[in-house]
């Protein structure tokens, strides 16, 4: 039950990110919007999963207060020619999610990390566009986690 909830705290801190991007909102709005009304909730006929509320927390501010660092480690490992800026809000926010956890959460194996962000992005994707995502979080990871890859 509790990696269901981390997952569904992940699937919402991805959304909460977008949300904040596109329409502009703050952190303290987007966290109790989300905790208020989308996490556990049903939405529009979809029921949402309960979340680990401290995790889904931990992911959106500490995303905004790494997200300059985050955005040049990912920027590094995309091609040249595809900054963060130019890639899709959506996309852009599950790398950011999922490069926070793997370079600040070392409490979360690699492995786990970038399974569960290439996971949120094939609900919402193609299957080129999770395999991008799992190519660069797996190149981060594979950076800043070497030791966990060296067996």
């Amino acid at each position: 039950m509790a990696a269901e909830n981390r997952s569904a705290a992940r699937l919402a801190a991805c959304q909460a990110l977008y949300q904040m991007e596109v329409a502009g909102k703050g952190l303290n709005e987007i966290l109790s919007e989300f905790e208020v009304y989308w996490i556990g909730a049903e939405v529009e006929g979809d029921q949402y999963k309960p979340a680990e509320i401290a995790f889904f927390r931990s992911i959106v501010s500490g995303v905004l207060a790494n997200q300059v660092v985050i955005d040049r480690t990912v920027d590094k490992i995309l091609s040249e020619g595809w900054p963060l800026r130019r890639i899709e809000a959506l996309m852009r926010a599950i790398l950011r999610a999922g490069a926070f956890e793997l370079l600040k959460r070392g409490d979360v194996p690699a492995r786990v990390a970038i399974k569960e962000y290439v996971d949120v992005a094939g609900a919402f994707f193609e299957r080129e566009e999770a395999g991008m995502i799992n190519a660069v979080l797996d190149a981060l990871a594979r950076k800043a986690r070497a030791d966990e890859f060296s067996a």
